[in-house]
């Protein structure tokens, strides 16, 4: 009988250890160190975003285990994400609208449904903008020409269409009975940056893009922001109307958030919750939103995943309308 006794306390000793080494499903968690993977090269908004997660959850001592942030590009965040995807709770990923598009666009078989998500963290809103000695006043001059004569406005976009950019001016177009087939886009695969340019050089009559490309150069005066996909006109650009106030029933929020691997436990979803619901909260935070022209845009696990529903529905909509699916 004391030798089972001992070889029972044994088990029980072992039992715990690995429980608290982070081997078993019980352990406290996090056991080990974090991983937030930025699913593109150094230098861009996923990536800034997940080094900003990283630092401020450790500057303000939210997390007590290290976290590193690793660069995994390629494939529209495709690479990064399937590496997410074949990892534990131990390992996050910085998301986007893409991880809905990259699908629906059949150039990816993982969906949202196959990670666990964890939060929308902040976004950035779409802007319509052109050249300042153009004829068109307002957003609405501009898509009555568009319905009139479709081919004969270029709307300049980049890297690609399936994007916020294009799929936020195929959805306010379509709200004036514009069929989005029609639209003469033309795509400009370096970016925001190189549309801009080709707006500045009149090759094209419009763009469609994040309000940080083109913010800057309206506010000297070298191209004129038509409208923003905001709810409320923001700082800094009170003279530009929101979408909603040209008469256009949407918002487009261009969005971040951050999400992990399938199969998180409840209690590991929580810990998040707790800790990034703090981390939006903090002054650091606030200064990195203003600092990047971007809004805050929270929402817990719960109403992350109730909000990617929702963008989903809408995505697919958008692109097959848009005509990118045959």
């Amino acid at each position: 009988m004391k030798k089972w006794g001992i070889l029972l306390l044994a088990v029980v000793f072992l039992t715990a250890c690995s429980a608290s080494n982070g081997s078993s499903g019980d352990g406290e968690y996090p056991s080990k160190n974090i991983e937030i993977v930025a699913p593109a090269s150094p230098g861009g908004g996923w990536d800034l975003t997940a080094r900003s997660v990283q630092k401020i959850l450790k500057d303000n001592e939210l997390v007590a285990n290290n976290i590193n942030v690793i660069n995994k590009p390629g494939g529209g965040g495709e690479v990064g994400w399937s590496y997410l995807s074949t990892k534990d709770s131990h390992y996050l990923a910085v998301n986007s609208s893409l991880v809905l598009t990259n699908n629906l666009l059949g150039q990816s078989k993982l969906t949202h449904k196959d990670f666990t998500p964890l939060a929308t963290l902040a976004t950035e809103w779409q802007a319509i903008a052109v050249s300042v000695d153009s004829p068109y006043e307002s957003v609405n001059d501009l898509f009555e020409q568009i319905k009139k004569d479709p081919k004969s406005i270029k709307i300049g976009v980049g890297p690609g269409l399936g994007n916020d950019d294009h799929l936020a001016f195929v959805q306010a177009t379509g709200m004036k009975g514009v069929n989005a087939k029609d639209l003469n886009f033309l795509v400009y695969d370096g970016g925001g940056g190189d549309v801009v340019t080709a707006l500045l050089g009149n090759h094209v009559d419009v763009v469609t893009t994040s309000l940080s490309e083109v913010k800057e150069q309206h506010l000297a005066g070298k191209l004129k922001i038509l409208s923003v996909s905001s709810e409320e006109r923001l700082e800094e650009l009170e003279d530009v109307p929101t979408l909603q106030e040209e008469g256009l029933d949407m918002v487009f929020p261009h969005w971040r958030g951050i999400m992990g691997p399938p199969n998180m436990t409840e209690a590991e979803i929580q810990y998040w919750d707790e800790k990034l619901g703090e981390m939006v909260e903090s002054e650091e935070w606030a200064t990195l939103l203003e600092n990047n022209d971007w809004d805050t845009f929270y929402q817990n696990s719960s109403e992350t995943k109730q909000f990617m529903d929702e963008q989903e529905k809408l995505y697919k909509d958008l692109i097959d309308k848009s005509g990118l699916i045959q």
